[in-house]
């Protein structure tokens, strides 16, 4: 409990040391306010190299990425396109066969020449 005028927190803190923490954290508030803008200015010169040098680094990495995704496209592609034309392929012997075997048989000549 907190006694009238005796100056003591319930915590058994002292008025004038949460006035100081206070007062502390206000100091230190305002100084990174001042501080901050000045530290970021300083660095800039070295960070924005540094932050080149990364995206540089990164737009290369996409564009090997692009290409080789472009190149499996085209292999895949390709693939696809063998297999359909194989499947086209067997269907036209499928039907070839099937139409020999509804013909009746034909004796064809031979030119000699």
């Amino acid at each position: 409990m907190r006694r009238a005028g005796s100056g003591v927190g319930p915590r058994g803190e002292s008025e004038m040391g949460r006035r100081q923490d206070l007062l502390t954290g206000a100091a230190i508030g305002i100084g990174l306010t001042v501080l901050v803008p000045v530290v970021v200015a300083a660095a800039l010169p070295v960070v924005r190299p540094l932050a080149r040098s990364a995206m540089k680094a990164g737009i290369r990495v996409y564009e090997r990425g692009r290409e080789a995704l472009e190149e499996f496209n085209e292999a895949v592609d390709d693939v696809r396109a063998e297999v359909e034309q194989e499947m086209h392929d067997a269907m036209l012997r499928r039907m070839g066969d099937e139409e020999v075997l509804e013909e009746e048989p034909v004796e064809r000549e031979v030119e000699t020449g």
